[in-house]
């Protein structure tokens, strides 16, 4: 199956290191707390698939910084969803009602934002997990100008169940926007279900939307140790331009059939693979530069296509699906993958308890010299839950782990020397989190929301925490 090689990848957030004076080392991780605001002091709060609603990190994006102001969407304890906009370094948000209710108790029924440059609205969208999606956007100009411009209800288009009328699929998921170099905006979504899937995308240029299809396959035959599977999807780890306008993918595959696993209480993922797009996500391509998939033909990114696995791993470890990626400012890709070493046992049985009691977070990374290395993140997860992973303008990696606790390790060390930088102490914070990547890159700001632990459905308080990285 050629499923050893080992890929690059590259990612959104790429920023140029600044220039230092002769003799002067670069500072090494740091981050010092500066704030905390608040979104909702009483947010929709149940607990499914491990996660809250409010706070899935695979959300692009529940948070994102453009153009001096920042902005929040999530759903409120009567199942509203609102989005939130405030002028950085304020400390209240002004919000709004997008009149869209939460269907039902589903914490993969996130809201996520984009933005298209092209006629500077904000779009939403959400409400969805293999089934319809529900979706707003802004008039145009409203993000252009947003000191100039009322942020009230009147300046949000009524719910849509299409995209200006183009319908995609009934069974869609994970819904993520990503700008194109030149302001254009695509969706990356799910067609299908989770084990049987596959991911496509829709574009728009301003005027109208447009389907681009599908780009991966969910058949052809998975073998492992323990049986086969022949139905599957690709879960992406991120979907990113970087500065020099290639589309980068990090993805684990989930298999349909359990008969792949050593125990039941396992999760299906294999693999950490990788592809990349020269021409926005028409046609995708292995490390090598080898044709893989074409986006809306009959050639799609296959689980039996050679070449494309970054970290080989077999099911029985429960690595995660949908963590985290970024890029440093040489254009090198990195990524943070989790699961269960194999010194904690070779055959997770209850993947949630496994991974609580011993799974660890992986770095990993291209180095200078071409090569591709993987390094332990030495801070034990206590949780069933992804971590994020993002660089700053000196490429020191930080990696949020469950509840907000955050690691860092030095461009210096190529990235050795991982070392717990604060451990979430007053947060009191549930689970994982949803970082705002356009702030990290453009203000050297870490900020992230994240819900408080309560119980049952009891309504908890919903913030935004900023951290100052190197200067």
């Amino acid at each position: 199956m050629g499923r050893r090689t080992l890929l690059t990848g590259a990612l959104l957030g790429t920023v140029t290191a600044p220039a230092l004076a002769a003799g002067t080392a670069a500072p090494g991780p740091s981050v010092t707390r500066t704030g905390r605001t608040t979104l909702d002091h009483r947010a929709i709060y149940f607990v499914s698939y491990e996660g809250l609603v409010n706070n899935d990190s695979f959300q692009k994006n529940g948070l994102l910084t453009h153009r001096g102001h920042q902005y929040a969407a999530w759903c409120t304890a009567d199942r509203g969803a609102v989005v939130g906009r405030r002028a950085l370094g304020a400390s209240t948000w002004q919000t709004v009602r997008v009149g869209r209710t939460l269907r039902y108790d589903g914490s993969h029924n996130v809201i996520s934002m984009g933005v298209s440059r092209s006629d500077g609205r904000l779009h939403l969208n959400m409400d969805s997990h293999s089934d319809g999606f529900t979706r707003v956007r802004s008039v145009a100009g409203l993000m252009d100008d947003p000191a100039g411009q009322s942020w009230t209800a009147n300046r949000f288009g009524a719910p849509q169940s299409t995209l200006d009328g183009l319908a995609l699929t009934p069974r869609f998921t994970y819904p993520q926007f990503i700008a194109t170099p030149e302001g254009r905006l695509q969706l990356s979504h799910r067609a299908g279900v989770s084990g049987n899937g596959r991911n496509a995308l829709a574009e728009y240029d301003g005027a109208r939307w447009t389907a681009l299809g599908e780009w991966t396959g969910s058949t052809g035959t998975y073998r492992g140790e323990h049986g086969s599977s022949t139905a599957r999807n690709m879960y992406l780890h991120g979907i990113d331009y970087d500065r020099n306008g290639r589309l980068h993918a990090f993805f684990t595959w989930r298999e349909q059939n359990g008969a792949v696993m050593c125990s039941g209480g396992g999760i299906t993922n294999h693999d950490t693979g990788y592809v990349h797009s020269d021409d926005r996500g028409r046609t995708w391509r292995d490390d090598a530069g080898t044709v893989v998939g074409t986006t809306g033909g009959p050639g799609r990114v296959s689980v039996t296509a050679p070449g494309l696995v970054v970290d080989p791993l077999d099911p029985d470890h429960s690595l995660m699906n949908q963590e985290s990626q970024f890029t440093d400012s040489a254009g090198r890709s990195h990524a943070v993958i989790s699961y269960v070493p194999g010194r904690f046992g070779r055959c997770t049985t209850d993947y949630v308890a496994d991974r609580t009691r011993s799974g660890r977070a992986f770095h990993v990374r291209k180095t200078a010299s071409g090569t591709w290395r993987k390094t332990e993140i030495p801070v034990p997860l206590n949780s069933g839950q992804r971590t994020k992973l993002v660089l700053d303008r000196y490429d020191n990696a930080y990696a949020i782990l469950p509840y907000g606790r955050t690691a860092g390790a030095s461009a210096a060390s190529d990235h050795t020397d991982w070392k717990l930088l604060y451990d979430g102490a007053g947060l009191n914070a549930f689970g994982e989190v949803v970082i705002d990547e356009t702030r990290v890159a453009r203000d050297g700001v870490l900020s992230f929301p994240y819900q408080e632990k309560s119980s049952g459905t009891t309504p908890s308080a919903l913030h935004v925490v900023d951290f100052r990285l190197p200067a």
